[in-house]
């Protein structure tokens, strides 16, 4: 039997090793590659929305690893999501955006859905993803968005310290008014695990393993 063959397209670097771990644990039989453009978060910050010109980008990127031989493949931004979704209709093979395994689970979770992002650009595409898979599923849900304003700054200032306190504070707060947490950020998963268990009132969804597991499922 022929190995399933996964391309994998990220928006940083930074998440090529994070999935990499993953795919290696969850994903052994199944070839994984990467393909990783940094500028694209950069351009849909800049602009302050995803743009035209970006989406085109997008959209040769899943061509790009269908032509590199992809029986499968998963877009690691949610910022990107809009595109992922429009791009993965040109192409002949399945297109997972990171954060629908995510969405389908809070939805199965509970009917109070809080969703915490460090940039707006992420918070929206995220947020209206959850209401779409709700609508989908057909189940009636209330959306609390979180911004946590100036962590993502701190973080790419090199604070580290900055960007993990405020995201932790917000959790802290959310968690007193819903039923789950979604994290629209793969970046600040690691804020959660510093978190006491007190604070973790409420199941608390990072899209990494909840995608790769889902993939499992498909491959």
């Amino acid at each position: 039997m022929k190995r399933k063959k996964l391309g994998l397209i990220h928006t940083s670097a930074t998440l090529v090793p994070v999935f990499a771990a993953l795919c290696k644990e969850k994903l052994p039989d199944v070839d994984v590659f990467n393909i990783a453009d940094d500028s694209l978060v950069k351009g849909i910050r800049e602009a302050g929305s995803l743009t035209a010109t970006i989406a085109r980008r997008v959209a040769n990127y899943l061509e790009s690893a269908e032509l590199a031989g992809a029986d499968y493949i998963m877009v690691t931004c949610s910022s990107i999501g809009p595109a992922v979704e429009a791009g993965a209709k040109l192409i002949g093979v399945p297109v997972l955006r990171v954060d629908q395994p995510m969405a389908d689970q809070a939805v199965a979770t509970g009917t109070k859905i809080g969703v915490i992002a460090t940039l707006a650009t992420t918070l929206e595409p995220t947020a209206d993803l959850i209401v779409r898979r709700a609508a989908l599923a057909g189940k009636k849900t209330e959306l609390t968005s979180k911004l946590c304003e100036g962590a993502f700054e701190a973080l790419m200032s090199g604070d580290a310290a900055t960007h993990d306190a405020k995201v932790a504070a917000a959790l802290k707060e959310l968690s007193q008014q819903v039923d789950v947490i979604v994290l629209a950020q793969a970046s600040m998963a690691r804020v959660v695990d510093s978190l006491a268990a007190a604070d973790k009132r409420v199941p608390i969804l990072a899209s990494p393993g909840i995608a790769v597991d889902y993939l499992a499922t498909v491959l």
